[in-house]
This record gives structure tokens, sequence and C-alpha cells, in this order.
């Protein structure tokens, strides 16, 4: 049995889209305050960056340095550990970077959790007291250096300095510092290492390393001086000017 074929049916015209068909994602949840999925979302971004900005823009890397030094001027290698000297300089940081810390948290990120400003703006203004920070321990030479690098203009002033040019130049100054402060750690335990190996030579004792007899006596004079707490007590005075 043959069916006659069914007419096409007219198609229905497209709708013009209305404000309830939008589809928009929203950032800042009823009352202004950013939503959890955003928070969340910002928490594991930072916790991947933390890393970064700890070694670029902390005292971090000047303290674990100069405590790196300390370890290779006693002629120990691996004591204290690696992970001692990690530790102690995060947290020495933390003591140092506190108030940084704090005016970071009340000027940006709190008022950003408030909803009182966009995240563009709280970090507008929350990088300004870490920015101060920099500056302050940053030498006008490498800023220099850096500024010639990336073949910009002369900032007129320290807020036209790019956040970009910073960074090299503090970490350029505070590897500076530490080296310094490496050179006069050494030299006490140099002339221990001298005048170890010349009694070992006048005694005829070439055979035996001179390390084995002077690291009980660098290890002597460490302890008798109180050197942990010269090391840190200068680490922590040349970022607060009392040391």
């Amino acid at each position: 049995m043959l069916f006659d074929p069914t007419a096409p049916v007219v198609p229905t015209p497209a709708m013009s889209p209305g404000i309830g068909d939008t589809v928009s994602v929203a950032v800042n949840g009823v009352n202004g305050t950013p939503s959890n999925s955003i928070v969340v979302l910002l928490a594991i971004t930072l916790l991947s960056v933390v890393p970064a900005v700890l070694l670029m823009t902390t005292s971090f890397t000047k303290i674990f340095v100069v405590l790196s030094f300390t370890r290779n001027a006693l002629g120990l290698q691996g004591v204290p550990p690696n992970q001692v000297l990690a530790g102690l300089s995060l947290f020495l940081s933390l003591f140092i970077m506190a108030p940084t810390i704090s005016q970071v948290n009340d000027t940006g990120v709190q008022s950003y959790m408030h909803g009182e400003m966009t995240f563009s703006q709280a970090v507008d203004i929350g990088k300004q007291p870490l920015e101060k920070f920099m500056l302050s321990h940053t030498r006008e030479q490498d800023l220099a250096l850096m500024t010639r690098a990336a073949d910009q203009e002369n900032p007129k002033d320290e807020a036209d300095v790019p956040f970009t040019t910073l960074v090299p130049a503090f970490l350029i100054s505070e590897l500076r510092s530490a080296f310094i402060m490496g050179f006069v750690i050494f030299i006490p335990f140099l002339v221990i290492d001298l005048v170890v190996s010349a009694s070992l030579m006048s005694m005829g004792m070439m055979m035996l390393p001179p390390v084995m007899i002077s690291l009980p006596f660098k290890l002597l004079l460490f302890v008798l001086v109180d050197g942990w707490g010269l090391v840190i007590s200068s680490l922590v005075g040349s970022y607060t000017g009392s040391g």
C-alpha cells in the first residue's frame, strides 16, 4: 500500500534572546562578597604560586643562603639538613614579614572578601605594602640595571617602578647582601683552617686531613660565641634596622 508524502512543516522562527535567556557567571554573591567557588579557585591558584612568591618577594632567599654559607663554613655538609634550614628560613621570614603581611591582609584581602572592591582593585592595593618592603631593601644600582636591561625609561619615583622590574632587582640585592654576610662568616673559620694546616705541616703530619683537626675547634668557637644567635640576629637586624 502506497501513502502520499507528508507536506513539510514550516520551521518555527528563531526567538530573539531575552533577558532571562542569557547565560552569565556570577563572580560575587548576592551581598557583593565573592562566592565560595571563586574563593576556593583563588585559594588553589594561590597555593600554586606561593613558592615563587616566597622565593622572589620575601626575605626567604637571603636567609636560606646565609644559613647555607654558615653550614659550609663550619665544614658540615649535611648538618643541619636542608629541611631544617628551609624551615628556619621560613619562620624567620614570617617573623620579618609579619607587618607587611598584616597590611596586605587588611588593605587587600579583607576588603575583597567583604565585597568592598573588585579582585583587580584588591591586587593593586594589596601589593603596595609588599612593593614598599621590596623597595626599601633594593639598591638603586640594581633597579637601574634591570631598567636598562628591559629598555625602559627611568621611573620618576618609587611609585612608577614596574613590579616586573622590582622583583629581579630586589632578588639581586638580596643575593649581594647574602654573599657579603657569607664572606664575613667564612673569615674566622678560614683562619682556623690555616692555623691547623700550618701546624700539621710543621709537625710533619701531612697525611692527616686538616679538616679532622679543625672541625672540633670550629664547632667549639661557634658554640662559645653563640654563632646561631649572632647570625640570626644579624639577619633580622638587616631588615629591622637594629643590626
